[in-house]
C-alpha cells in the first residue's frame, strides 16, 4: 500500500472519530439491570480528547476518550432499587438510557438446552400467561461470531411479562425467577447462548493462548486472512437479500431454491474455535455480574475426554476477562439421554463425568438432572427443576440463604463389606430416600469387569450394594450410563449424581 493511500485512510480514520458522536456499550440500553454491591464499569465511544461525564443514582464519575475514541467510568457499588432511573451520558452529545434498575446480574450461556425458550416448555404456556414479573429482565444477546474480538453486539432488554416471556430461555426464567421471588430485588438474565455449539467456540482467545495443550485448533484459525470491513458489509448486505427474498417467496407461496450466500472464511462461524466468545461474550466485558450459568456439553458427548481442559479454560478465560474475581460458575450436568446404544455405548456418561472433574476449580457446582431429562429427546421440556436447581446453588452458597439444601448426595467412599460394597455420602441436612419405584442404578463387577444390576439398600448415611451374580466385586457404579433409571435421592428429592470406582 502507498504512503499517500496509507495516508489517507488514516485521514478519514480520524475524521470518523472526530465527528463520532457518544455511545454506551451494548448492555447499557433501556430497562436494563445493574449489579448491586459491586463497582459497576460504563463504558463506550466518542471521539478522541472527549470528555464524558456519566450520572446515575445520585453519582456522577468523568473520563476522557482514548486516542481510539474509548471511555469508561466505574461507579462506586449501587444498592438494590426497583426505581426506574435514568442513566445520562454527557459529551458533545448527549445520550439518556431510562428505566435502569439494580439487582442481580447473571450471563445464561451455553448450547441449545439454554436457548430453548420459555414457549416450549412443559408448562411454558401456563407460566408465560401468569408472568407478571417487570423486575425479572432478559438481555437477549444477538448470535454472531467473529475471528476477533468485537467491541458491539446487537440485543434489548425486555421484563418478564405475558407478550415478551415467551423468548426467554426457559431455564434462565426459572433460575431469575426464583431467585427474584427470594431476593425481593431486579434480576437480570444476560442470555448468550447458541444452539449445537461446542465448548471450544466459547473459549476466549488468551485462555487459548495461555493453555497451549488445547490451542492447536485456534493456531491455526489465527492464520485465517481476516475480512476488510468492506468485505464483511457486501457479505451482510448479500445474506440480508438473500434472507428478504426467501421471506418474500414464502409469504407468497413460491418455490425458492436459491441458495443462501456463502460465508467467507475471514468471517468466523458457530464452529470457529472462540469464534462464540469474541462475538457473543468479549462485547459483554467488563460488565458487573454475579456469576454464570452454564447447559452445554452434548456437542461435545463423543470426546468427554477431551472436555475438562476446554470447560477448565473457558471458566478461568471467562473470570480473567470479566476481573471481578473467581464469580460462581455453576452448570446443568447433562441429563440422562440415549445418546447411543445404552448397553456398550457411554457417551454422555463419560462426558457428566468430565464434567463433576471440573468441581476442582474454586467457587463451581453443577445442578444434578439425571432424572429430569428423556431418554428419546435431546431436548426434554421439563425446564422448570433445571431452572430451579441452579437456583437452589446460587442461593445457598452465593447468597447463603439459611436452611437452603442445594445438593442431593454427594458420593463420599465405596468400601468393600463382605461380598457387598458400601458406600458413603458426604454428611448432609438431609437423609438418603430411594424413588418409589426402588433403589434403581447400582452395578457391581468383579475382575472379569462384566457389570450386573445390584440390589442396594439404604443404612443410615450409606448404602450397601450386592449383587448375587458377583461374589468378590472390585468396582461399583450408580447411574452411569447415558440413559439410566437413577434411583437414589434426598428427602428434598434432589437426586445423587452418577459416579464410578472403576477406571475402565
Amino acid at each position: 500500500m502507498s504512503p499517500l493511500r496509507i495516508t489517507l485512510l488514516l485521514a478519514l480514520a480520524f475524521a470518523t472519530v472526530a465527528h463520532a458522536d457518544v455511545t454506551l456499550a451494548p448492555l447499557f440500553r433501556d430497562g436494563a439491570v445493574l449489579q448491586r454491591d459491586e463497582p459497576v464499569p460504563v463504558w463506550g465511544s466518542a471521539a478522541a480528547g472527549e470528555s464524558i461525564t456519566v450520572t446515575f443514582a445520585g453519582q456522577s464519575a468523568s473520563a476522557t476518550a482514548a486516542a481510539d475514541g474509548r471511555w469508561k467510568v466505574t461507579f462506586k457499588p449501587l444498592t438494590a432499587s426497583a426505581e426506574p432511573r435514568d442513566l445520562t451520558v454527557s459529551g458533545r452529545t448527549k445520550l439518556v438510557v431510562h428505566d435502569v434498575v439494580v439487582g442481580e446480574v447473571w450471563i445464561a450461556s451455553g448450547q441449545s438446552n439454554m436457548v430453548y425458550a420459555l414457549g416450549g416448555a412443559t408448562q411454558g404456556k401456563a407460566d408465560i400467561k401468569a408472568a407478571n414479573f417487570p423486575m425479572l429482565r432478559q438481555f437477549k444477546v444477538a448470535q454472531q461470531p467473529s475471528l476477533d474480538p468485537l467491541a458491539t453486539v446487537d440485543g434489548a432488554w425486555a421484563p418478564a411479562l405475558p407478550d415478551t416471556a415467551a423468548q426467554f430461555s426457559a431455564v434462565a426464567y426459572y433460575f431469575g425467577l426464583k431467585l427474584h421471588q427470594t431476593l425481593k430485588v431486579p434480576v437480570g438474565i444476560i442470555n448468550s447462548s447458541w444452539g449445537g455449539t461446542a465448548v471450544e467456540v466459547w473459549i476466549s482467545p488468551d485462555a487459548y493462548k495461555a493453555a497451549p495443550a488445547i490451542g492447536k485448533a485456534f493456531a491455526q484459525q489465527e492464520k485465517i486472512p481476516r475480512l476488510t470491513p468492506e468485505a464483511k458489509a457486501a457479505y451482510t448486505n448479500a445474506l440480508a437479500a438473500w434472507e428478504k427474498a426467501r421471506n418474500d417467496a414464502k409469504a407468497a407461496k413460491q418455490p425458492f431454491a436459491t441458495p443462501a450466500p456463502k460465508a467467507p472464511a475471514g468471517l468466523g462461524g458457530s464452529r470457529t474455535p472462540a469464534g462464540l466468545y469474541n462475538g457473543m461474550i468479549a462485547p459483554l466485558v467488563p460488565y458487573a455480574l454475579r456469576g454464570v450459568i452454564w447447559y452445554q456439553g452434548e456437542s461435545n458427548a463423543d470426546h468427554a475426554d477431551q472436555y475438562p481442559p476446554y470447560f477448565s479454560a473457558l471458566i478461568t478465560g471467562w473470570r480473567k476477562q470479566f476481573a471481578q474475581g473467581d464469580f460462581p460458575f455453576y452448570w446443568v450436568q447433562l441429563p440422562n439421554y440415549t445418546h447411543a446404544n445404552n448397553e456398550t455405548n457411554w457417551s454422555w456418561a463419560l462426558l457428566r463425568e468430565a464434567q463433576t472433574q471440573t468441581l476442582v476449580l474454586p467457587n463451581t457446582a453443577q445442578a444434578v438432572t439425571i432424572d429430569v431429562g428423556d431418554a428419546k429427546n435431546l431436548h426434554p421440556g421439563n425446564k422448570k427443576p433445571v431452572g430451579e436447581r441452579l437456583a437452589l446453588l446460587a442461593l445457598a452458597r452465593t447468597y447463603a440463604a439459611k436452611g437452603v439444601i442445594d445438593s442431593g448426595p454427594v458420593f463420599a467412599t465405596a468400601k468393600r463389606d463382605g461380598h457387598a460394597y458400601r458406600i458413603a455420602y458426604a454428611p448432609a441436612a438431609s437423609a438418603l430416600k430411594a424413588a418409589p419405584a426402588g433403589l434403581t442404578g447400582f452395578e457391581l463387577a468383579g475382575a472379569d469387569k462384566v457389570l450386573h444390576p445390584a440390589e442396594a439398600k439404604i443404612d443410615g448415611a450409606t448404602v450397601v450394594v450386592s449383587c448375587a451374580e458377583v461374589s468378590d466385586p472390585v468396582a461399583v457404579r450408580y447411574a452411569y450410563r447415558n440413559a439410566p433409571v437413577a434411583g437414589l435421592f434426598n428427602a428434598e428429592g434432589l437426586p445423587a449424581a452418577p459416579f464410578r470406582t472403576d477406571t475402565w
